[in-house]
């Protein structure tokens, strides 16, 4: 008999427990209290205790100062105020703290606070985009674990540009699900600009979820195969209005109006885009390394690794530098993807369950699969962009596990789900034996009772219940405690890490005495030097992570000669003796005495960045005096 309910009725999910809804929608009375539980939580999570980690990452950090002073700056991401270079990314995610620094003042706060927002929104979107297809329950089991994990806690805590990148992805799988839940365009269309705006957000990685969405509107998407066809091509087309049209601006402005491209190796933001933030993190070179060259830092790397983020392979994610970071619920998301497919494997075409698991599943394998190959500079915390994927896929195919829990293979599914989460808690919980040993123990235990009693569900469906709570104790018990720990310190520098001890990367302080960014500290004596020049730039330096603390502590501008790390090519000796000349430049200071910067050039080479400090280091030391300001040498360039 056919069915006479309209389409839209056949493709709905009811709520799980039967409670009355509260609304035209069907939600269960419980639900809006809930959700606005979870996002208050959420937000007390990554704001509370917020300006602990200062500037964060004072390379960030300079660039959004300059921002709130400059127009130019703002627009094109530069470094420093005065417009000399940019960071080695896109600007978006510094626009959102810019915006904010211009409305309530620069500071810790106003700068890390957007970060945290970004975060409580992507756990709104994730929630809306689960809550279409599986019901609130599941909602909010993955907005929760996608707000307690480890690396999420970090990030949306810090100034790197992931948090906003995170968010506009779950966006952009937000529309998605909605284009399959109606076939309309219009859905398609935003999805597509979300990614571009990822894009100038932080480039490549933000593509890597292109293939998922589409392919998950490819099968499932209400209308015809030749109209579902040409709205991905018009979806496609967002994409590339989304991030081209600032790539256009920068392309087309002439080179003598705008800060050179930091990263690039030609002043180009193409070569940025395809060079050091694309193939060059994929295959290394272009100033990521290589094999064995060490991904993007000193230290250690054998061969086939990074220095950051281990050896390449299928068990990188899993691995030392990035298992606390986002495998707690890694293995039971990949079972869930398996399970739920099985589930799902004879529903109609349009069915929304299995979209959004080919959605989310081929989020987590795409982009996993990249993470873990990828042999170019990749840093652990990169790995938040997976924790969407995965905190959908376990609260969608945990709820058809308990809407099948009499069922042979929903319990096999559940349980082995609840063991392998029990079990990798437990081993990764070992790796800091002496922080909480008993939860490790409770974490083991809690999963064996709640596998066992959810396998016996058939002979004992009373205790179901019991086993459904106990179960989600264990999803959040390891991850979300690790994430709590990690929002309960300051974490500063380029390089954070997760876990119960502050973290720190890249950057020197300059002496001793007031504080700086990012943890570094400048002199009081240097700072009230860099305050009172009145040139362009107040004093030049050998890198950005040299001239960062410099910026945030005197206001001014202070130009990184190499960049990021003191290797990119962007001035010549020629050009820094004419802007001396011209009393562009208040003071140089020396690299050697000041503790901090990177030296030697990660993208440089013969001829790049760090041979042109050598140059313009040696010609400064022949023709000005040195003077000592508060432990650091510095030169007078004006006299």
């Amino acid at each position: 008999m056919t069915s006479t309910l309209p389409r839209s009725a056949t493709r709905s999910t009811p709520p799980i427990g039967g409670f009355p809804p509260n609304s035209d929608n069907g939600d269960p009375r419980w639900a809006r209290p809930s959700l606005l539980a979870l996002l208050g939580g959420t937000a007390l999570l990554y704001l509370v205790n917020l300006s602990s980690s200062g500037y964060a990452n004072s390379f960030y950090a300079s660039a959004v100062q300059a921002g709130t002073k400059s127009w130019k700056a703002f627009l094109f991401g530069s470094f420093d105020s005065s417009n000399f270079i940019t960071v080695d990314k896109p600007p978006a995610s510094l626009w959102v703290m810019e915006l904010s620094g211009r409305i309530f003042g620069f500071s810790s706060w106003s700068m890390l606070a957007p970060q945290a927002v970004e975060g409580v929104l992507a756990v709104a979107l994730l929630y809306g985009a689960v809550r279409r297809v599986s019901g609130p329950a599941a909602a909010l089991i993955a907005g929760a674990t996608l707000a307690l994990t480890p690396a999420a806690a970090l990030m949306f805590r810090f100034n790197n540009p992931d948090a906003l990148l995170v968010l506009l992805l779950v966006a952009a799988a937000y529309c998605v699900v909605r284009a399959i839940d109606s076939g309309r365009t219009g859905w398609l269309l935003l999805a597509g600009g979300a990614v571009g705006f990822g894009f100038i957000t932080k480039m490549g990685q933000a593509l890597l979820v292109v293939p998922a969405l589409g392919l998950a509107y490819l099968l499932a998407g209400p209308p015809r195969l030749g109209k579902r066809i040409l709205q991905l091509l018009a979806s496609l087309a967002a994409l590339v209005v989304g991030a081209g049209w600032w790539v256009a601006i920068v392309e087309l402005t002439p080179a003598a109006d705008r800060p050179y491209v930091g990263g690039s190796t030609d002043n180009n933001i193409l070569n940025l885009a395809f060079g050091y933030n694309g193939f060059g993190r994929l295959f290394g070179g272009s100033g990521n390394g290589g094999l064995g060259a060490g991904g993007g830092g000193g230290g250690g790397g054998g061969a086939g690794s990074s220095a950051f983020g281990g050896a390449t392979g299928i068990t990188r994610l899993f691995s030392e530098q990035m298992a606390l970071q986002i495998s707690w619920l890694l293995p039971a998301a990949l079972i869930a993807l398996i399970g739920g497919l099985w589930m799902t494997r004879r529903a109609p075409r349009t069915d929304r369950t299995r979209a959004s698991l080919v959605l989310w599943g081929g989020w987590l394998l795409g982009t996993g699969l990249v993470f873990s190959y990828m042999q170019g500079t990749i840093h652990p915390y990169y790995t938040v962009a997976l924790a969407p994927a995965i905190a959908a896929l376990v609260a969608i195919t945990g709820t058809l596990v308990w809407r099948q829990r009499t069922e042979l293979f929903a319990q096999l599914t559940g349980a082995l789900m609840i063991a392998a989460t029990g079990y990798w808690s437990y081993h990764l919980l070992l790796q800091t034996p002496s922080w909480h040993p008993e939860l490790r123990y409770l974490v083991l235990g809690l999963a064996i009772f709640a596998a066992l009693v959810l396998f016996m569900a058939r002979h004992w469906t009373r205790a179901t219940l019991v086993a459904g709570v106990v179960a989600a104790a264990v999803f959040l018990g390891g991850s979300g405690a690790y994430a709590l720990s990690t929002a309960s310190v300051a974490h500063t520098g380029a390089t954070p890490t997760v876990g119960s001890t502050a973290s720190s990367g890249f950057g020197g302080g300059f002496g001793g005495g007031g504080a700086g960014g990012g943890g570094s500290q400048t002199s009081a004596a240097l700072t009230a030097l860099l305050q009172a020049s009145t040139a362009r730039w107040a004093a030049a330096t050998s890198s950005s992570m040299t001239a960062g603390p410099l910026e945030l502590a005197s206001g001014q501008a202070v130009m990184s000669i190499g960049g990021f790390d003191g290797s990119d090519n962007a001035i010549t000796l020629a050009q820094f003796q004419s802007l001396v000349a011209h009393g562009q430049i208040g003071y140089f200071v020396s690299e050697g005495s000041a503790g901090g910067g990177q030296g030697g050039g990660l993208r440089g080479g013969p001829g790049g960045g760090a041979n042109a400090y050598s140059a313009i280091s040696s010609w400064v030391a022949a023709n000005y005096t040195a003077t000592t300001v508060g432990g650091t040498t510095v030169y007078q360039l004006t006299k």
